[in-house]
Order: C-alpha cells, then structure tokens, then sequence
C-alpha cells in the first residue's frame, strides 16, 4: 500500500473555514438589515453562501439514526435510519462525496449529495463493535478499529480488506498520520501501537500508564505531535519526529485532564488547541501554543512568587550505594521532577525492533508547549460546560475556532471558543448522542 500524498499543511495557517465565512455572512446580513441596506449587491457575500452550505454537519448515536444539520439555524435537513445498531463514530471523506457509519460490526457508507437512505457499500469483517474509522487523504482507503482486538484497512471503492493488524485487547481507537504511511491505534490494555502500512508490522509500541485503557488518540495535522487520553482522565503528549529511516516518538507533557472517564483527545487543526471530553459532563480546551498570552503572564507571575520565596535548606545525608537498576529501566522515563507523581511515568518500548535502527533513548522535550505550574496541566483555555450528561465526541472547525460536541443528553452543540459560548444548539435526537463529523473546509484536503 503506497503512501500517496503531498506534504501536510503548515501549523499556525488555518485553512478556510465555511462556519467562520458563515457566521461573518449572518452578522454582515444582520448589520445591513439594521441599517435598511440592501443585502443583494455583495459578490464576496454570494461567494461566501456557497462556501457556507458546504459545512457538513452530522450526529448519530444509540437512537439509530444519522442526522444532518444546517449549522446556522440548526434545523436537522436530512435523517437517515440505521436499524442494524446504534452509530458508534462517524467520518466524512475529505471530498465531502461520503459518510461513514460506524456500527456494531460492520460499516456503511453514505451517499452525502444523495436521497438515497441506504449505504452505497457495507464493509464487512468486524466481529464487535467498532470504535475508529478514518479515511485516506484521497479517500482511496478506510482503516477502521474494533473491540474485536484488530485493526483494518479496506478499499473503498471495492469495499476489499487490504491489511488486518491484531492487537490483544479491543482496540477503542484508531487514526491515520498524515504522511498517510502510519497508522495510531490504543486498546484497552493500555497499549499505543504505531503501525507501518508500507511494511506491514508494527513499529511502535507505548504503555502511557500500566493496565489503564487508552481511550482515544489523535495525530496532529502536521504529524507533529501524538496525544492519546485514558479512563482516569489522563492525557499524554509525545512529539513525533520523522526522519528518513524511522520515526521518533519523544515524551512531551502528562496531566491529568479530568477527574473522571475521559472519552475524547482532539487536537486542532492549527496545533494550538487540544479538546479533551468527559463523562464529568463537560468539554475542555487546552492550550497548546508557545505563544499564548495568558500562559506568558501567569509563568512570569509564578516565577515571582517563586524569586521572593525563602530557600529551603535540605538536610545533608550519607552517600549510598546505588542499587543494582533492573533489566529494562532504560524503559522508564519521567517526564517532570517530581518523583511523587506517578502520572510522570512512561513506558515506552519498541515491539518488534526494527533490526536496522539502534535502541532510542527517549528524553524530555525542552520545546513542549506551557505548563501551569500551579495545576500540573497544559493551560486551560476554556471549560465547555452546558451539557447534562456525559460528553463523548467533538469536532473542530477548519480554523480550529469552532467546536461541535454530543453529549448522552441528546444533543449537539456548536461552541465559539474564542468566548466558550454556545452559537447553536441541534435537537432532534431522542436518545443519547455519541459521534458527531464536521468537514467545512472550504478547499479540498
């Protein structure tokens, strides 16, 4: 399988986002409607409108049903049924031409500009429920994860398996790198796996934290940075680093993220943000950019604090004899200075060792975004906090202003993270929402 593709976009350079040219065209329409102007001479405003209705917005959840919504008025525009199970995640090919669906064991796809309520193709295989599904840049492939313990790569336009990787654990989550040559996947036993498509094997293998089910990953866009999100709510952040033979995956950052079952690590497509979900019944937005004005103000205050505070004498104590270190302490790394805090700790193992690369040794990353050095965490942007119930999925916008999020409570709803209110809400649903897909690019990918 080849890894056809062009280069990744850049960070920091958004591309066009139709919910942000949306959102300008409703307050512009409002403004000259206030002002009694006509709203029917503007070309850029035209333009603008197509640009808009191409958002695709879809939910789906335990009520067996896949909903489209208009994002400005929140009007569902289209329901299809899905009466095999209910709908566990969905993905939209990077053309907009077609909707994954996610059931129990197998996975439908959707015409998106058609009428037709049933799938245009079923994959089939799966023998429990399916938790990731991910598409090819060119929508040439899908690779889909499962709780029957294994990984598959299907051809989309004859619907043929092409790889089939086994974990030893259901496998809750899978995600394509976007050199389109790697797959990320992480199981219940707490296991990251990173897996060679051109090779076929696995080349990476992380514990982020022993017997803890990895829950969710996500990749950034630019294949910069690797996140993946377990059931205590811990995050872990690793850096990728791509070179010509291999590819190095170095410590970031650990925190806890929330107190409670974490269902959701999303970064951004800027790779300034990290949305983190919770069965604590909110939504978090992290900070990710070295340049964030409050994470300066807040570290400069703190190292304040810290130059006035006394020194603290330490008693002076007998050398002793190093201990004999274990076989594999060259696994262990911790991340920050404290060695109280066992979340610091990482596992980290190559299985099976390419015989051509010597064994890494992983360091801690000088260049790793702001930490809160009062919270231990990456700083908090914002708390997305309206929902009742448990949040299980989010999406961001192109240009990463934007956050769609389901909730158990049944609904949808569409956030401005720049203020962390709710632009729209999206009812319909009668039972629990659990996946939401978002593509408003107003390019292709």
């Amino acid at each position: 399988m080849s890894a056809e593709n062009g280069p990744p976009s850049t960070p920091g350079r958004p591309r066009p986002s139709s919910i942000a040219l949306l959102f300008r065209k409703f307050c512009v329409l409002e403004t000259q409607e206030d002002l009694g102007h006509s709203i029917t001479d503007s070309g850029s405003l035209e333009s603008e409108t197509d640009a808009a209705m191409s958002v695709i917005l879809c939910t789906a959840g335990y009520d067996h049903t896949i909903r489209f919504w208009e994002a400005l008025s929140g009007i569902c525009s289209r329901t299809i049924q899905h009466p095999d199970s209910q709908v566990n995640r969905l993905c939209i090919t990077p053309d907009k031409r077609f909707l994954a669906a996610a059931g129990h064991n197998n996975v439908k796809l959707f015409d998106i500009k058609s009428t037709n309520p049933n799938p245009v193709i079923t994959f089939e295989g799966h023998t429990n429920n399916i938790t990731g599904v991910a598409f090819h840049c060119e929508g040439k492939w899908m690779v889909t994860s499962s709780e029957d313990g294994t990984v598959k790569v299907w051809d989309t336009r004859t619907g043929s398996l092409q790889r089939n990787y086994v974990h030893k654990a259901p496998v809750n989550d899978v995600v394509i790198h976007p050199n389109q040559g790697e797959l990320i996947s992480g199981d219940h036993a707490g296991m990251v796996r990173v897996w060679d498509l051109g090779e076929s094997v696995c080349t990476h293998q992380l514990i982020p934290e022993e017997d803890t089910a990895v829950l969710s990953v996500s990749v950034a866009s630019d294949g910069s940075l690797l996140c993946a999100g377990n059931k205590k709510g811990n995050v872990y952040l690793w850096r990728m680093v791509q070179t010509d033979e291999t590819t190095r995956i170095i410590p970031v950052c650990t925190f806890q993220a929330h107190t409670n079952y974490l269902t959701r690590v999303l970064l951004s497509p800027d790779v300034k943000h990290l949305a983190t979900c919770s069965a604590d019944h909110t939504a978090k937005v992290w900070n990710l950019d070295a340049d964030y004005g409050p994470a300066k103000v807040a570290l400069k205050q703190w190292k304040e604090q810290e130059a006035l505070k006394p020194p603290v004498e330490t008693p002076t104590e007998e050398p002793v004899a190093p201990a004999e270190a274990p076989a594999k302490s060259s696994d262990l790394l911790r991340i920050f200075g404290t060695p109280a805090q066992d979340r610091d700790l990482l596992r980290i193992t190559d299985n099976p060792p390419r015989q051509d690369t010597p064994q890494q040794t992983f360091t801690s990353s000088p260049d790793g975004p702001p930490m809160d050095p009062v919270n231990h965490t990456l700083f908090l942007e914002t708390t997305l906090a309206t929902h009742q119930r448990w949040v299980w999925d989010c999406a961001f916008s192109a240009d990463s202003a934007y956050l769609v999020t389901v909730s158990s409570d049944h609904y949808a709803r569409l956030w401005e993270l720049s203020s962390g209110v709710v632009i729209r809400q999206y009812s319909g649903h009668h039972r629990g929402a659990i996946c939401v897909a978002l593509n408003d690019y107003s390019e292709p990918r």
